[in-house]
């Protein structure tokens, strides 16, 4: 097997990698958004600076700052000045839940369905690549991201997807792989995985996981690919039955109705 490939952050890589095009504020305002709302941003948790943020998204210092405004407006975002100032994390469920489902009910069926496509594209043939030149080493860190994963909330289980995907690529040892999973997962993550809001879909992420590890240790690409759309799809899946359930609920039902497992404290 080849030596061990390079290794990064993941959830730090993909809320801070450069943003594609022209670097708007709504751009910016849409990247903290998503990882507030899917829990890699954690509550209380300190932002970089202005200029910090303006340099790792590749943007202007007037773009960031602007879309710090935009996310206190909308409650995600407090600012406190001082010594031990700074902008800081405020989640709320409630509001995060409706910003979501929000984002959903915006997307047609048409544009889930080609997040399907996209996705397992890049994501499959990640895995199919990793299969063939994953080292010892590479197959333990992917034990280990699963063995970490924590699936008692939204929050864990999400990360643990995102991080475990972005080490398949990493595997790959393919640079515009990696570059196209952490552009996706900056742009789609939160809404993609939206079904890990429920415990079932939680489980079947981490059997997913296990499935891929298995393949790829075996170096069968082929099965790794399949184990990766097949996780994707399901989740494409939950979407659109999402969508069809929102669309039907009363346009006063602020919250979801369909019965889900409650989740343990958020880490």
């Amino acid at each position: 097997m080849p030596q061990s490939s390079a290794r990064t952050d993941p959830a730090r890589a993909v809320i801070f990698s450069p943003l594609d095009g022209s670097g708007r504020a709504e751009l910016v305002e849409q990247r903290l958004t998503d990882a507030i709302v899917s829990g890699v941003l954690r509550d209380g948790e300190r932002l970089p600076s202005e200029a910090e943020l303006a340099r790792s998204l590749g943007v202007a210092l007037v773009t960031a700052r602007e879309a710090l405004v935009a996310l206190r407006h909308k409650g995600l975002v407090r600012t406190r000045r001082g010594r031990d100032g700074g902008s800081f994390v405020t989640y709320d469920r409630d509001a995060s839940t409706r910003l979501i489902d929000g984002r959903l009910r915006a997307a047609s069926r048409i544009e889930l369905r080609d997040l399907s496509i996209l996705v397992s594209a890049i994501a499959g043939m990640a895995a199919e690549v990793a299969a063939d030149r994953a080292s010892d080493d590479d197959v333990q860190s992917l034990v280990e991201i699963d063995a970490r994963a924590d699936l008692a909330n939204t929050g864990g289980a999400r990360r643990a997807v995102g991080r475990f995907q972005l080490e398949v690529a990493a595997v790959s040892q393919s640079p515009r792989l990696v570059h196209e999973e952490l552009r996706l997962q900056a742009e789609t993550g939160v809404l993609l995985w939206l079904c890990l809001r429920q415990q079932e879909y939680r489980d079947r992420s981490r059997e997913a996981r296990l499935e891929v590890i298995d393949a790829i240790r075996r170096a069968d690409g082929a099965s790794a690919r399949r184990a990766t759309v097949d996780h994707i799809t399901s989740a494409v899946e939950w979407l659109v039955d999402e969508k069809a359930r929102l669309e039907s609920a009363p346009a006063t039902d602020a919250a979801p109705t369909r019965p889900r497992t409650t989740e343990g404290s958020r880490s």
